[in-house]
């Protein structure tokens, strides 16, 4: 259900930007397929919504993707009317829910991690109690959780990003960065990953411009970032994906910052289709590629990048104007290659940003991603007798 219209030029305010407004048995989630031109909110009111706004893109980028498909869940039990069953099938019928969403979108690991998460929180509760009403209410607390946890966790991304930047030896001045489809506000619960970053950098006085690529086919950077970056007035300039290599090559870009969908062990990053192109692009003029993104897109059960299942999208998405939205563009009966996503390799990232800081490489070149995360403990003290 469409609950708001209105034109996003005349109401550019900060909860313009919320992609997910919730209280307790509401949900609604910006459509951002209509942005930057019509601001319109739609009432999610259970998991089936969930999936399909997950699934069309109406919701974006895996922080909000994974927090959207937590509160559909927690909005569907919230207003349940009645449910007879014990604290075992409350169980049952939330898993069956949370592996629903998951199928909604393969290659955010955000999304299969937060479900994991709320797994174990479901499980715990039935264990405490025999009454179904514990368990939906743990399931709630637990999901609203992640909506606070995210803005929190995108904020200290955003200071650990800034402060490394400026640190570096050849940022002694402003500093022009490039990202690449959206990481903001639009994307998480507030704030943002990569773009977190640059606003970040914005708000210590040290960034020069911010540049964005439009990020075909379905311009998350030209119809989504752009609008954030003029919402925060950001210096910004919006390039066509194919302009990267030549504004590289003036000597126009000092870093590139991009998001995550998905992160293995060896620092393989999946992000939206292009990444790869841009890293390959800065590797070869000498400029730092960094990935911003959450401890929850890295997982570590995957070695490689190889591993990452690639999510392909729909032809039209190609053959139609505006991302599959609007008027045919081609010839009827082309074939079409649509993959959503490609995997950097780590060979190409210079740092990884995350939550809890920076994970740079070892001497051999490495990203020791496991130790990082999980840090060995320290070695007990000896006392001697």
């Amino acid at each position: 259900m469409e609950v708001s219209s209105k034109d996003a030029s005349n109401h550019q305010d900060a909860a313009s930007l919320q992609s997910i407004k919730y209280s307790r048995g509401h949900l609604q989630l910006l459509d951002q397929r209509r942005l930057p031109l019509e601001m319109i909110y739609l009432d999610i009111k259970d998991s089936k919504d969930g999936w399909v706004a997950i699934r069309d893109m109406v919701v974006r980028g895996a922080p909000a993707i994974a927090i959207a498909a937590a509160l559909s869940l927690a909005v569907e039990v919230s207003n349940l009317r009645s449910f007879s069953g014990s604290s075992a099938e409350a169980v049952s019928y939330l898993i069956e829910k949370l592996e629903y969403l998951v199928s909604s979108r393969p290659t955010a690991v955000n999304l299969s991690d937060a479900a994991t998460k709320l797994k174990n929180v479901v499980l715990v509760a039935a264990d405490r109690s025999e009454k179904a009403e514990y368990v939906f209410q743990a399931y709630t607390e637990a999901a609203e959780a992640m909506l606070v946890d995210d803005v929190a966790d995108n904020k200290a991304i955003g200071s650990h990003g800034a402060s490394f930047l400026r640190d570096q030896p050849k940022n002694s001045k402003k500093i022009s960065v490039l990202t690449h489809c959206n990481t903001g506000s639009l994307a998480t619960a507030g704030h943002g990953t990569a773009l977190g970053i640059i606003r970040s950098l914005h708000a210590e006085g040290i960034l020069e411009r911010a540049f964005c690529t439009e990020t075909r086919p379905f311009n998350q950077g030209s119809r989504l970032t752009a609008f954030e970056l003029v919402h925060d007035k950001i210096p910004a300039t919006l390039i066509a994906d194919s302009a990267v290599a030549a504004l590289m090559k003036d000597g126009r870009v000092d870093a590139v910052i991009v998001g995550a969908d998905r992160i293995a062990a060896n620092g393989d990053t999946a992000n939206k289709i292009g990444t790869y192109s841009i890293a390959l692009s800065a590797s070869f003029h000498g400029i730092p590629f960094y990935v911003a993104a959450p401890s929850t897109s890295i997982d570590l059960s995957l070695s490689s990048g190889q591993q990452i299942v690639i999510e392909e999208r729909i032809p039209k998405e190609l053959t139609h104007a505006r991302g599959g939205q609007g008027e045919q563009v081609t010839v009827s009966g082309i074939s079409v290659w649509n993959p959503a996503f490609d995997v950097t390799p780590a060979s190409l990232i210079t740092g990884i940003i995350t939550e809890k800081g920076v994970i740079t490489k070892v001497k051999d070149g490495a990203f020791l991603v496991k130790d990082f995360l999980q840090p060995a403990p320290a070695n007990p003290v000896k006392v001697s007798s």
